[in-house]
This record gives structure tokens, C-alpha cells and sequence, in this order.
């Protein structure tokens, strides 16, 4: 039997990208990186667990902030290069910036549009000087 794991095509980095998604919306909540090391981890907790590229380190999601991503269920696409990871956000805010989405601006009139609200403000979120996990 051959590991689940080798299924995926793993870019040059051995990463894959994996999108959150409310499981009951279908809203996306965020993007995020994950090598080997994190999707195992991510199967086996249960819950959200990325690779930080800019610390170099596995993140997981919620570890800092409280709001972590217990998880429902792991889609592959086709091509077996991105994961969809259909999970519950506790807390409601998945973005460091303190709202639900990541994707909380849309491009009008040659412009991006903030059309989300904070939720909650970042500083009260993260330790000081801290505004990203």
C-alpha cells in the first residue's frame, strides 16, 4: 500500500497549497502553505496545520490567536495540487487582520474595496509587535 501522502504533486518547495473553507458556507476563509509534515499533522489532529514560509516552521493555526480550524474534511483536486480543507473556525475570524476572510477586498472601478468589516482589532488578537501567526 503506498502513503496517501505520495499522492500529491508537491511543488519545487515540497509544498501544496491549501485553501479553508467554512464548512457550512463553503466560504473561503483563507489560503495557506503545507509540506509533508503539515498535512500529516493536519489528518492525524484533526485540525488546521500549515508551513509558515517566513519562519520557516510549521504553524498551527490558532496557536497564538485561539482561533483554530478543527477540521471536517480534506479535498484533493484533480491534479492533486491543491487541497481543500473544509473546517469549522473557532472564534469566527480566520484572517490576522482580524476578520472572517482573508479575501475581504474586491476589485471595483480599477480599485481593491475593503468591503469587510474588523471583526476584532488585531493587537487585542496577538501579542504586541506580533500581527501575523
Amino acid at each position: 500500500m503506498t502513503d496517501w501522502l505520495d499522492d500529491i504533486n508537491w511543488n519545487s518547495d515540497g509544498l501544496v497549497p491549501a485553501i479553508a473553507q467554512d464548512h457550512k458556507t463553503g466560504r473561503v476563509l483563507m489560503m495557506a502553505w503545507m509540506n509533508r509534515e503539515a498535512l500529516s499533522l493536519t489528518a492525524t489532529e484533526q485540525r488546521a496545520i500549515y508551513w509558515s514560509r517566513s519562519r520557516g516552521k510549521l504553524w498551527r493555526k490558532g496557536e497564538e490567536s485561539g482561533h483554530v480550524q478543527k477540521l471536517h474534511e480534506m479535498r484533493l483536486d484533480c491534479d492533486a495540487d491543491v487541497i481543500i480543507l473544509m473546517v469549522e473556525q473557532l472564534g469566527g475570524i480566520a484572517c490576522h487582520t482580524g476578520r472572517e476572510s482573508c479575501f475581504y477586498r474586491v476589485f471595483e472601478n480599477g480599485t481593491w474595496k475593503v468591503v469587510e468589516a474588523v471583526l476584532k482589532d488585531p493587537h487585542a488578537i496577538y501579542s504586541v509587535g506580533h500581527t501575523h501567526e
